[in-house]
């Protein structure tokens, strides 16, 4: 499980060496004192925010193993209960977190893979023109193959990155020797003495130093693949001491031979084994985005099951994994827009600039959220909790204040993408919740409705009818359209209600609750976790083992399908906002297709709902 985590938790922390360290070092002169306080900003920053932020404490924030930070926010549950303005700040912080995430994925694929080709220029004078042409062609490969999947190939990814992690040891260990006294380095004191010579220089400084940790949100996203053990011990076995090796031997070669600053990286091999280690890094850098574009797909999934997100389609390419999924629209965005990245900005230099932002805003959230997990659910006094949290703060809020300078030259883009997709998550949210109001608005009871039925009951004929609705304890609208329209109803009606919970995933023998109303009226309540997709036809076959019996000849699914108005006239939302709710619920995925009904079963009633 270890050996597998290193090629889909790590990828992405792992290929940072190819441009963390040039990066931190450009603009300043290579001089000892600063690379030795370079070094020692990445060893400490390794050590603080991945090694005792993440690996000791944020990965004990699981929601039955699962990470992220819609599952961390899912632990919280602020949407149980009244909502406060307290719960509202929480739920739009971690939906800005989520929304912030989507940028770093369409920033990672672009520089990993440019930073790898860029080795090149080392070796074939003349290259450089050709350096983005290749980067967008093996982007464009990776983003066709998605609808594929990668359950295949995913098999190879561990071991692959554990070669490359030997690889990069090896390389830095062979400069160490020659300059030992890089290793003086892991003193925190050189760390320090930058940020007393010129703090306005410490500040950038910390936010290039800051691109090492950039995996760090990845590992904790990643943690249900694997666990939270084999984690812990890939980071601490394998890749911290490789990466803080191949760091420190970039130190020494630019220690010994100055001129080589412009590539450290590539330096650290010899001639003959440049074009090796630019194919190893080209491939190690397709399967950090090939993490990162997977995290995109489960990230949305679980955004949908929240009700946070628009109902998308997701194709489940693997029979036996089922967090093997592939989402064409955001593969979609997410390969026009890293394609556009690297035309844009053309160099991985460049490309820096707009990275780090995302995910240094991330990690405050997370600690905000994981402050929330250390009071609520595992009861720690605020003597303990309070300090700790406020070190982290300390840690998260100067690598975010370091980034923010990088705003005009490029971090506008995450930030960018970060508040389109929080404007859409939240009016989606919003609208919903307006929609289902209006819907609910003077409907009977279903006691009342029940007893009235049970006076004037209709004519009863041969078959079941399935009312897909979320209006119960209320009578859904379209059961009372269908007696007035029909003067009839089938012999068994079911009121079936599909509900998120607040944890990864519902056990079969937990999916399906079944009530008997009387009179044939069944209440089947079909429980799916925030990591599963619904499967309606699926999930009542379980119900018949509770007693239902279901006709596949004669049962009939019965859809809503509302037509949204816009109104100035009703209470709600900015008249724009209610407008861009109509534009994604036209574009929002039927629910006939997203609970897997059968076309052929499905009648859908449609109704004008002014919101």
């Amino acid at each position: 499980m270890s050996l597998a985590a290193l090629g889909i938790v790590y990828g992405d922390i792992g290929t940072s060496p190819l441009y963390a360290f040039r990066e931190a070092l450009s603009g300043l002169e290579p001089s000892a004192e600063n690379v030795l306080g370079i070094l020692s900003l990445i060893f400490w920053t390794l050590m603080l925010v991945v090694s005792l932020k993440y690996q000791a404490l944020v990965l004990r924030a699981d929601n039955r193993g699962e990470g992220g930070i819609l599952a961390l926010m899912a632990l919280i549950n602020p949407w149980r209960g009244t909502r406060t303005h307290g719960k509202v700040a929480l739920i739009i912080l971690g939906i800005f977190g989520a929304a912030l995430l989507y940028g770093d994925g369409m920033i990672t694929p672009a520089i990993s893979v440019l930073s790898a080709v860029e080795g090149l220029e080392t070796t074939a004078h003349g290259i450089a023109p050709f350096v983005v042409p290749i980067t967008v062609g093996i982007l464009a490969a990776l983003f066709a193959v998605q609808s594929r999947g990668t359950a295949r190939i995913a098999a190879l990814f561990g071991p692959i990155t554990l070669i490359w992690f030997i690889v990069i040891a090896a390389l830095g260990v062979a400069q160490i020797v020659e300059h030992p006294g890089v290793l003086h380095a892991l003193n925190p004191w050189y760390a320090a003495r930058l940020f007393g010579e010129s703090l306005p220089t410490a500040v950038v400084l910390l936010g290039a130093v800051f691109l090492v940790a950039t995996g760090a949100e990845a590992l904790y996203a990643d943690m249900g693949h694997f666990g939270r053990t084999p984690i812990r011990r890939a980071w601490f076995a394998c890749v911290f001491p490789c990466l803080v090796l191949n760091y420190f031997g970039q130190g020494a070669l630019v220690l010994g031979d100055p001129s080589l600053a412009s590539q450290p990286f590539y330096f650290l091999a010899p001639e003959w084994g440049r074009y090796p280690l630019i194919a190893l890094a080209t491939v190690a850098t397709v399967i950090a985005s090939q993490a990162m574009i997977s995290g995109a797909f489960s990230l949305t999934r679980q955004a949908v099951q929240l009700g946070q997100f628009p109902r998308v389609a997701i194709v489940q390419t693997s029979a036996e994994e089922t967090g093997q999924i592939y989402v064409p629209a955001v593969n979609l965005a997410l390969a026009l827009a890293s394609i556009g990245l690297v035309l844009g900005f053309r160099t991985s230099g460049n490309l820096a600039s707009a990275y780090g932002l995302a995910v240094s805003a991330t990690m405050v959230i997370t600690t905000i959220l994981a402050f929330y997990v250390m009071r609520k659910r595992w009861r720690w006094p605020a003597a303990i909790a309070v300090p700790i949290t406020a070190a982290l703060l300390v840690v998260d809020i100067a690598f975010l204040g370091a980034n923010s300078a990088k705003v005009a030259d490029g971090g506008w883009f995450p930030l960018l993408v970060g508040g389109l997709v929080l404007t859409l998550m939240t009016t989606w949210s919003h609208g919903r919740d307006l929609l289902r109001a209006q819907l609910a608005h003077d409907r009977l009871p279903i006691d009342v409705f029940l007893a009235s039925f049970r006076q004037h009951p209709p004519i009863r004929v041969r078959g079941t009818a399935i009312f897909l609705t979320a209006a119960l304890p209320r009578t859904p609208p379209m059961l009372i359209h269908h007696i007035e329209r029909n003067q009839a109803l089938q012999e068994q009606v079911i009121l079936l209600t599909v509900l998120t919970e607040d944890v990864p995933r519902v056990g079969a023998h937990e999916r399906v609750h079944v009530e008997d109303l009387g009179q044939g009226f069944h209440r089947v309540l079909i429980h799916y976790g925030f990591m599963q997709t619904p499967n309606v036809p699926v999930a009542l076959r379980l119900a018949e083992e509770l007693g239902l019996k279901l006709d596949g000849e004669c049962t009939t699914y019965y859809v809503g399908r509302e037509t949204i108005i816009p109104s100035a006239r009703v209470p709600g939302m900015w008249l724009w906002r209610e407008r861009l709710f109509v534009l994604l619920s036209r574009n929002a995925l039927s629910a006939t297709t997203y609970f897997k009904l059968p076309p052929n079963l499905v009648v859908e009633f449609g109704i004008q709902v002014e919101i």
